[in-house]
C-alpha cells in the first residue's frame, strides 16, 4: 500500500479569523488530549498483537489519549509482507531514534508525545510516559481543534501562552479498525485488529505561535476505509521530529 505523504496546499485564513475560530473552542466540546501515542508495529512480529490490543484499549478507554498505529515494513522479509506498512513509518521511527540519540528501534515500540519510547504492550509504561512527558512545558500545551463541515476539515491552532513558538501542522487520515488475517510468518493463522491506522499524512501548514486556521478539502483526506482524522502540531520537522505540542481527533461522516 502506498501512503501519500505530501505537503498539501490548503487555504489559510487570516490570523483574526484563526483567533475567532480558536476562541470558539470554549463554546463547544473539544478534545483536550494529554498524549499522542504512536505504535510502531508489524504483522510479522510475534510480540506485536498484545501491543495492538493495548493500543485499541487505550483508544477506547481513554479519550485523553490519541493512539495511532504506524505499521513498519522492515520485518517483511520474515515471510509475510505487512499489508498496512509503509517505509515512511519505518523512517519516522528511525528519525525519533536519532533525535533521542539512543538508536532504539524495535517492535512493538510506542513513542509517547514525540519524546519517550516504551514497550508497546506495556500500558502502565505508556501511561507513565504520558504523565512524565508533561513535565516539559511545551508538550501538549497548545489547544488544537478539528471539525468537519461543507466537505472540508477545519483545523484551528490557538496562540501560544507558554514557551512553544513554532511547529508543523499535520493531518492524518485514519482507519479506526482494520481486521487482518495473517497468512504466513510468526503470526500465521491469527486475525489481528489494528486500531487507528494512519493511511495518509498531509502537511497543512506551519504554526508560528499565533492563532491560525486551515481548511482542508475532505476529498484529500477521506478515502476508502478512512473514517477519522487526527491533527497534530509538532516541533521540528518530518526528518527531525520533536515534542508534540497539541493534537485533536474527529470522526468523519
Amino acid at each position: 500500500m502506498n501512503i501519500p505523504f505530501t505537503h498539501l496546499h490548503v487555504s489559510r485564513w487570516s490570523v483574526v479569523a484563526g483567533a475567532i475560530a480558536v476562541a470558539a473552542m470554549a463554546g463547544r466540546a473539544v478534545a483536550d488530549p494529554r498524549a499522542v501515542v504512536e505504535l510502531f508495529t508489524s504483522q510479522g512480529c510475534s510480540s506485536c498483537p498484545s501491543a495492538d490490543k493495548v493500543l485499541g484499549d487505550l483508544s477506547r478507554d481513554d479519550p485523553s489519549v490519541i493512539a495511532l498505529s504506524l505499521p513498519i515494513d522492515y520485518w517483511d522479509y520474515l515471510g509475510w509482507k505487512d499489508t498496512l506498512a509503509d517505509t515512511r513509518f519505518s523512517a519516522r521511527q528511525r528519525a525519533y531514534s536519532r533525535m533521542r540519540g539512543d538508536r532504539e528501534v524495535y517492535t512493538p515500540q510506542a513513542v509517547v508525545n514525540g519524546t519517550v519510547h516504551v514497550l508497546g504492550s506495556d500500558r502502565a509504561g505508556i501511561e507513565g510516559a504520558a504523565a512524565s512527558t508533561r513535565s516539559n512545558g511545551e508538550v501538549m500545551s497548545v489547544p488544537v481543534s478539528i471539525s468537519e463541515a461543507d466537505r472540508a476539515l477545519t483545523v484551528s491552532v490557538a496562540e501560544s501562552h507558554g514557551t512553544a513558538s513554532h511547529g508543523e501542522v499535520w493531518v492524518c487520515a485514519v482507519s479506526k479498525s482494520v481486521p487482518i488475517r495473517i497468512g504466513r510468518g510468526e503470526n500465521r493463522g491469527q486475525e489481528v485488529t489494528y486500531h487507528n491506522v494512519v493511511r495518509r499524512w498531509l502537511k497543512v501548514g506551519d504554526w508560528t505561535g499565533k492563532a491560525g486556521s486551515w481548511s482542508v478539502p475532505l476529498e484529500n483526506v477521506k478515502t476508502e476505509g478512512v473514517d477519522a482524522a487526527v491533527v497534530y502540531v509538532q516541533d521540528g520537522n518530518r526528518d527531525k521530529p520533536g515534542p508534540m505540542l497539541g493534537a485533536a481527533m474527529t470522526t468523519l461522516h
